[in-house]
């Protein structure tokens, strides 16, 4: 699954999606730090049968069990931090203490992360609290329960867990990808351990398939070193690593397929099973085959080791999971443009070497989610296209989603929130955001992850990893072009899903707002950008500003003289950034231009060419710049993070106790969900 996460800071689509919900819902739940929580809907479920109904549920079961295996993965002490912190928090006996409040904003963010490191920028957050208070605080605990989070040498764990928590130096980084660094040593995360990164190459390039029908090898393993120095896999299977999270999460699959809606969807399900009983990686591909071919079935997930952006190499993937079902009304939008994917694909500004000659399986849809698990919570994608393995795509294709009611939540919780009157250049950007916004955010989304994701091809003897760690980057940024490519081309509207030729200008703003200026302000000032995400759109943001024309720059960063106070025209004024776009059809065709750049890159492996581009235009924050934007956004008091609770789903029974129907509460709050999920679905030991 290759992620798209909101573009503007705060959703800039907030301008748009003014649809009203059945059920009075109040989105926004909670903010702490830079983060904030909120709810979304579940539009259309009771329109579901009963046995889709139960089908939603028992896939919601089984996207909670894998929470503590993204915990782990994360970081190896992660699970013990998190259930000190929760021990003290349910059970300290003074919840006025300074120290105490301190440390229960600190668990928050914990939950919000999945551990102990940002999830997005990845740095290690510190403590507040006083570390002479944690000591007192966890010692007032009974013995036995902390032995048994503990184990026995509780003491020296404990000590050992305090120095990963309160020592700034000690496992910094979630994932480091720090040009000349050894990522693996450098990184906290838990793929790997005692194992350099040049001692994880030489063994992935040793044990590589290179067969026609490749198995991703290492996708679902931990690499260790044995009792005599050997290099071995510990494979995520049920009776192995993380075994008895994966019995759970079978357990609710094994209900699921009782339900299934057609022999499709049971096929899909009865594989995902053999590949978490087994751990073989030949019924992986097998399953992402059917997975694919199920294109019939409103119900769908996804459930398991999926992304490779936690590993620093690109290998192992993170645990997520979501349940949810069809879109029917908007689904008809991806489904003209998956119709439509072989002239996408003729037409692309690429070289014709590196074109597919038949584009096979697209499908696309729209989809509500019903649960978010693991590396999907709790801040999610807004669009998702799997499998991730390229010769699947070729031979059989892939399946794209939008996912319509987490952008309408954003939409609702964001509205009026000031970012675009803050930061666009006039009211006629705003306007045409206001206008357009919605449409033109969901429509890249659809291109990015229908079309993008799924277009072009590798050459002969090419694979994923020639790009190493500026792969997902790299990747991230194809599709992204792609998608702005084709929003602004007559087809778009010949084919009725943009609503005239000019309505692409307000995601064209957009991207070069976010992408050059408004997204500094989730970066620490003075750091280097890390995530995939956010090199990509910086990446294409930066190099069409160098590659503007000098004389009559298709779009530019202006420096502006605004009021400090706007109300009165004779008010000092300060100099504020923006930009400027002069030439919207201009603009598009730099966006050509680095499709095609970035297409020969992935085709050909490239990894000198995708290196250079990546540090050049991707990584370095101009200082001044990154200054004014973080006080700007400040003075409008919002959260650049947003986050979601999932809802409640209870099944309601008979005398008999069959399942006559399932009640959805959305009224649950953040630390309740979270100490739910701690208490009810939480069957890894502490150390793994």
């Amino acid at each position: 699954m290759k992620k798209l996460m909101l573009l503007a800071v705060g959703a800039l689509c907030l301008l748009g999606c003014q649809k009203q919900t059945k059920q009075e819902i109040n989105y926004n739940v909670e903010r702490f730090y830079d983060l904030e929580v909120l709810r979304f809907d579940v539009p259309d479920f009771d329109q579901l049968t009963l046995e889709q109904k139960k089908l939603v549920y028992y896939l919601t079961e089984a996207s909670l069990w894998g929470r503590d295996i993204l915990f782990d993965q994360n970081c190896r002490y992660n699970l013990a931090i998190r259930r000190l912190l929760e021990q003290v928090y349910e059970n300290y006996p003074n919840k006025e203490d300074e120290d105490y409040i301190l440390m229960t904003k600190y668990l928050k963010r914990v939950w919000f992360s999945n551990g102990i490191h940002h999830h997005y920028n990845e740095d290690k957050f510190l403590p507040e609290f006083s570390q002479v208070w944690w000591y007192d605080a966890v010692y007032q605990q009974p013995e036995d329960t902390l032995k048994k989070i503990l184990g026995n040498n509780y003491k020296d764990q404990f000590a050992a867990v305090s120095n990963v928590m309160f020592n700034p130096e000690v496992l910094k980084k979630k994932v480091n990808q720090a040009a000349g660094a050894d990522l693996i040593l450098t990184s906290a995360c838990n793929y790997y351990q005692g194992v350099t990164q040049a001692e994880a190459e030489e063994y992935y390039a040793t044990h590589k398939d290179t067969s026609e029908e490749p198995l991703w090898v290492g996708l679902n393993a931990q690499l260790v070193k044995d009792k005599d120095g050997q290099l071995v896999e510990r494979t995520y299977k049920v009776g192995g690593l993380y075994g008895e999270a994966l019995e759970k999460v079978v357990y609710w699959l094994e209900k699921a397929k009782e339900v299934a809606e057609n022999d499709e969807q049971r096929l899909v399900i009865e594989k995902l099973i053999e590949y978490n009983q087994t751990g073989d990686l030949k019924t992986f591909n097998e399953y992402a085959i059917a997975w694919v071919k199920d294109i019939e079935s409103r119900v769908d997930f996804i459930n398991g080791f999926t992304e490779v952006y936690g590993d620093p190499l690109g290998i192992t993937g993170a645990w997520e999971a979501m349940a949810n079902f069809k879109n029917l009304e908007a689904t008809r939008r991806t489904e003209i443009l998956a119709q439509n994917a072989q002239w996408f694909e003729d037409n692309s500004p690429t070289d014709k070497a590196f074109k597919k000659e038949q584009v096979k399986g697209v499908t696309a849809k729209v989809i509500n989610a019903a649960i978010l698990g693991g590396d999907c919570y709790p801040s999610t994608p807004i669009g998702i296209n799997l499998p991730n393995a390229n010769w699947i795509r070729k031979e059989y294709g892939s399946k794209s989603v939008t996912i319509q009611n987490i952008t309408d939540a954003y939409d609702k919780a964001a509205q009026g929130n000031g970012f675009a009157e803050e930061f666009m250049l006039s009211a006629e950007e705003v306007e045409m955001a206001r206008k357009y916004g919605s449409i033109t955010d969901n429509c890249h989304t659809d291109l990015h992850e229908c079309l993008g994701h799924g277009s072009g091809k590798l050459l002969s003897g090419v694979t994923k990893d020639d790009l190493k760690e500026h792969g997902s980057t790299i990747e991230e940024a194809r599709a992204d072009l792609f998608g702005l490519y084709y929003i602004a081309d007559p087809k778009m509207v010949e084919l009725g899903i943009m609503p005239n030729k000019d309505a692409y200008k307000a995601e064209y703003y957009r991207q070069m707002m976010n992408g050059a200026l408004t997204q500094l302000v989730r970066i620490e000032l003075g750091k280097d950008l890390e995530e995939a995400h956010m090199r990509n759109r910086q990446l294409i943001a930066n190099w069409v500003l160098d590659h503007t024309n000098k004389e009559n720059p298709e779009v530019e960063i202006i420096e502006v003289p605004v009021p400090v106070d706007k109300t009165q025209q004779d008010s000092p004024a300060c100099l504020k950034h923006f930009i400027r776009v002069n030439d919207y059809e201009g603009l598009r065709q730099l966006y050509g231009q680095l499709l095609a750049i970035i297409q020969q890159i992935t085709s050909t492996g490239d990894y000198q060419m995708a290196k250079e581009l990546v540090e050049k235009y991707a990584v370095k924050i101009d200082y001044n710049l990154h200054k004014e934007m973080l006080a700007r956004y400040e003075k409008l008091n919002l959260a650049p993070y947003k986050g979601f609770l999932n809802p409640v789903y209870t099944p309601i029974t008979d005398k008999q106790g069959n399942i006559t129907d399932i009640k959805i509460d959305f009224t649950e709050g953040y630390a309740e969900q979270h100490l739910r999920y701690s208490h009810n679905y939480s069957p890894l030991p502490t150390f793994n």
